[in-house]
């Protein structure tokens, strides 16, 4: 299987790129734009019916990464999830791919959210194609500074507990330094913001995020995948940004089992 595309700087310093766009808050985009990016569709318990639950991408042509907590729980059966790849509308066109097994983070579960990260390793692989491509990883132990314009996309919710999106959208809005945003979610109880986590939002402002449903997506720097959408308090408030899971702390592990 092809090699995963990781960047090889270890530093995430000055930039200068345009703003993808203005998912809540977002504008309408189209997969060519994000041709990395996978519908994450999980089948019904009680409906027995698929439907986009999460989001992913794609590492290589048998693996895409996700957050954990979309492969994990109660009723999680791996065989009731698939991916979806190659479209921009919601539970619709593409390709399919059934998953074969999911390799959640060994830290998943032991303190809050930390470690909210899966290889998710598929039945048969994926088909290149120009709206299929692999997505590039930020190098281990990149650092990732505040104030940085990144970007979200997704088929989630376009505000909190509102309906979801059926065209895929995508977001602008800037890392928020980490001891600040772990200060705010303070306030809240049992809501833990570790080192391995990237806030991003428009701090004291709000109303641009990821929300329900986008879970496991990318957060982007420059196009290089460095966050994985995980949680937050509600969406696109003001007071308490979103939170990803940032892929550098686990970049070498997500090579190792990816390639394995």
């Amino acid at each position: 299987m092809a090699r995963l595309l990781v960047l090889s700087a270890l530093l995430l310093a000055a930039y200068n790129v345009d703003a993808a766009g203005r998912i809540v808050g977002g504008e309408l985009t189209t997969i060519e734009y994000y041709t990395s990016l996978v519908q994450v569709e999980s089948l019904g318990v009680f409906t027995n019916t698929w439907g986009q639950s999460c989001a992913a991408s794609i590492l290589n042509s048998r693996n895409v990464l996700s957050a954990a907590h979309c492969f994990a729980g109660i009723l999680y059966d791996a065989s009731r999830r698939r991916v979806r790849a190659g479209s921009t509308f919601r539970n619709t066109g593409g390709i399919l791919a059934l998953v074969e097994r999911e390799f959640n983070h060994p830290s998943y579960g032991s303190l809050g959210l930390d470690g909210d990260v899966s290889v998710v390793r598929l039945s048969e692989p994926l088909v290149y194609s120009p709206v299929v491509q692999q997505a590039t990883i930020v190098a281990q132990d990149t650092v990732i500074l505040d104030n940085l314009p990144v970007v979200h996309a997704g088929w989630g919710a376009t505000s909190w507990q509102g309906p979801a999106s059926s065209q895929l959208q995508h977001v602008t809005i800037y890392t928020v330094n980490n001891d600040l945003c772990r200060e705010r979610y303070l306030q809240l109880p049992n809501q833990i913001v570790t080192p391995n986590m990237i806030c991003a939002g428009l701090l004291d402002v709000g109303g641009r995020d990821a929300c329900q449903g986008d879970s496991g997506g990318p957060l982007y720097y420059d196009n290089i995948l460095i966050g994985i959408v995980s949680w937050g308090h509600q969406c696109a408030n003001a007071t308490f940004p979103g939170v990803s899971t940032a892929v550098a702390p686990y970049t070498n592990w997500i090579v190792q089992i990816a390639e394995s």
